[in-house]
């Protein structure tokens, strides 16, 4: 498993991170076996990085690594990531930030993490959502970005990151502050829009080329929802298909998909394999946060970053789809 340099914190993050969520939700809602041979697996081939949240299973994300982790030994373990979500309406961003770090380390069975992220969405203007955060919130004084820098000085975290969902523009603006390390960025093949300007007629929501701003800061970025919750993956459906991204529609999704299909060959991959190697073409991609429901699964992701980038023909094909807003195929 290659390895990539994580911006500016020091540490090199394997291709494939492993995403402990409720997308694929193996590790919580598969039995303790499952659970124990897809972390050793993920270890055996080389992936360091699991992400997790406390919202995942409503904790038993975090229960779950927490006993697995203790089975294996230090030199091995790889580095976690969590995520605090802060109430908007209620204040008291550092006493929310502590009281989250510590319940999710508890359950992790750890002293610190390697990274603690925003876990809110994030616009321009505010209504009232207690889930959504404005920039104000976070870089003001005594706000989200300077709780979260109190967790690393009490040694509870080594650095700080987004979840950047939500609008754009604000993103654009906190990942430009300096103040983070890293933004988990919404970037995949039936929108592209983080990793490339896209021309004027674009109708998806536009995350206005996400990556490169991140980069041009030395910001790290982890993909979110590569496989579009499962849409470019498969064609069943769980119910779990929602969107982290404004204007994210699975029917539309759906229509993106139908569009793809007739270009893809048998060494490109499985549909999942395609979706991970456009992901990792792009440079300014440090990590692919895969979740998923199997171990056969994993395997899949693992050997998809193994065959490399995609080649370039299929490439500029997918760029032009992307470019017309995925016409159907003829005759469709």
């Amino acid at each position: 498993m290659k390895r990539r340099k994580f911006g500016t914190t020091g540490l090199e993050i394997s291709e494939v991170v492993f995403g402990a969520g409720a997308v694929g939700g193996l590790l919580i809602d598969a039995d303790d076996a499952t659970r124990r041979g897809a972390l050793w697996l993920a270890l055996d081939l080389g992936i360091n990085w699991i992400d997790t949240a406390p919202s995942y299973g409503n904790g038993a994300s975090e229960t779950a690594l927490g006993w697995l982790l203790q089975e294996v030994p230090e030199e091995r373990r790889p580095h976690i990531s969590t995520k605090v979500q802060f109430d908007a309406n209620a204040g008291d961003f550092p006493g929310q930030a502590e009281r989250s770090m510590v319940a999710s380390l508890e359950r992790l069975q750890m002293d610190s993490v390697d990274l603690v992220q925003v876990h809110n969405g994030i616009l321009a203007s505010w209504e009232g959502n207690s889930r959504v955060l404005r920039p104000e919130h976070i870089l003001g004084k005594d706000g989200v970005a300077d709780a979260l820098d109190r967790l690393v000085d009490r040694g509870l975290a080594r650095h700080i990151g987004i979840s950047g969902t939500g609008q754009a523009g604000p993103v654009r603006d906190l990942i430009a502050s300096g103040r983070f390390a890293s933004a988990q960025i919404y970037y995949n093949l039936l929108n592209p829009s983080a990793g490339r300007d896209m021309p004027a007629g674009w109708d998806a929501y536009d995350l206005e080329n996400l990556i490169a701003t991140a980069a041009e800061h030395d910001v790290a970025v982890m993909v979110i929802r590569v496989f579009a919750a499962g849409v470019i993956a498969t064609d069943t459906r769980t119910g779990r298909e929602g969107g982290v991204v404004l204007d994210n529609d699975v029917a539309a999704d759906e229509r993106r998909m139908a569009a793809v299909l007739p270009l893809l060959k048998p060494e490109h991959g499985t549909r999942s394999q395609v979706a991970i190697r456009y992901a990792l073409r792009n440079p300014g991609v440090s990590g692919v946060l895969v979740g998923v429901a199997d171990i056969a699964h994993l395997r899949l992701a693992l050997d998809a970053a193994a065959m490399g980038p995609l080649p370039d023909d299929l490439l500029a094909d997918l760029y032009r789809l992307a470019d017309s807003n995925f016409p159907p195929p003829p005759g469709d």
